[in-house]
């Protein structure tokens, strides 16, 4: 109606644009990955990890941090957690770019459907990011982005599809229900 050509005079006179999602795809060799088993969320010493420390390993690897633990010209270093296992190959998907829910329950759909065949992987994660900016707010609270503004969460999905979701916020902001 009469809204909707407005709204389009205005993103026409402002020079706005849409833009499609960036996605870049890239396979990572002889990669070190935790052993994970989808009912130990605490893990057990020498048979499978944490969630937290898969957390931890997750950020390291999508940050591209060598995860050799060998110093060189920096302070600090980072190894896989114990147990872990040697992956050949491991292959990333990153988008960036607004994405609508509907697309990630999409892509979460199509994940799932990767154990339909017989696969070596026995998981396999999707992480979603949220702007800093983004005005996510919980429990009526405001979205603390004066302050690092982190919102994300992660699945991790089993071969049998037992799956873990992990939710990270930052300092100011509530937890979602």
């Amino acid at each position: 109606g009469a809204e909707g050509s407005t709204l389009m005079s205005y993103f026409s006179k402002n020079q706005i644009q849409a833009l499609k999602p960036k996605i870049t795809f890239s396979t990572l060799r002889d990669l070190q990955c935790p052993v994970l088993q989808s009912n130990e969320l605490q893990g057990k010493p020498e048979e499978s990890c944490s969630t937290e420390e898969l957390f931890e390993w997750l950020g390291a690897v999508l940050s591209q941090v060598s995860l050799d633990n060998k110093s060189s010209s920096f302070l600090s270093t980072y190894c896989c957690p114990q147990p872990n296992t040697m992956v050949e190959k491991a292959f990333l998907c990153t988008i960036t770019g607004f994405i609508i829910p509907e697309k990630i329950i999409q892509l979460l759909e199509q994940l799932c459907c990767y154990f339909g065949e017989p696969k070596l992987a026995p998981w396999l994660t999707l992480t979603v990011h949220g702007f800093a900016d983004s005005p996510v707010s919980w429990r009526e609270n405001e979205h603390g982005f004066h302050k690092g503004g982190e919102n994300l969460y992660n699945f991790v999905i089993f071969r049998n599809l037992d799956y873990w979701l992990q939710m990270a916020v930052g300092t100011n902001d509530d937890c979602p229900p």
